[in-house]
């Protein structure tokens, strides 16, 4: 009886932690991506990240909102760089991974040799406590979540979504 208590304190624990959170970004990406383009885990990339060229793939809106810090915003639709050499390390991002692995598999059929998709993107790097900054390069705890429906894949920060961005 007591195994059985704590079996399910620690699964009610275990489901309300990050890794509950990691399984949900799991399962999109294992449905959604092709796994073309290496990942990068927000862990490795934040120890290394001045070596990295860091690229933010959302649209305008959501970039605006917060973006990871001197992120260079390209959009969705991908066009040749004329500031990146082909070999640079390069890592791509979106909300949790699914448009940047598209972005990061046009940049690889141009030539890019060094890409990769940042696991679980801007949600999973605020969720584990990194840095998110505005416009001016500021912290903040905002996160454009692109809908109401990705919403629930950010377990911390403020929620931004729609035309007012007050949700």
């Amino acid at each position: 009886m007591v195994f059985m208590r704590m079996y399910v304190i620690c699964l009610l624990i275990l489901m309300s932690s990050g890794l509950a959170h990691a399984q949900s970004i799991d399962s999109l990406l294992k449905k959604y991506n092709n796994h073309s383009v290496p990942y990068i885990s927000v862990e490795e990339l934040a120890m290394d990240y001045k070596d990295y060229v860091v690229l933010d793939t959302r649209k305008r809106e959501e970039y605006d909102v917060s973006h990871l810090p001197n992120a260079i915003w390209v959009g969705e639709k991908w066009q040749a760089s004329k500031f990146l050499k082909k070999q640079d390390k390069v890592v791509v991002y979106c909300s949790v991974g699914i448009r940047s692995e598209d972005y990061g598999e046009q940049m690889l059929e141009a030539g890019f040799t060094n890409v990769s998709n940042l696991y679980g993107s801007i949600f999973s790097w605020k969720d584990a406590g990194f840095e998110v900054v505005d416009l001016t390069e500021k912290p903040t705890n905002d996160v454009h979540t692109y809908s109401k429906v990705w919403a629930k894949y950010l377990k911390t920060g403020n929620k931004r979504y729609g035309k007012n961005l007050k949700n």
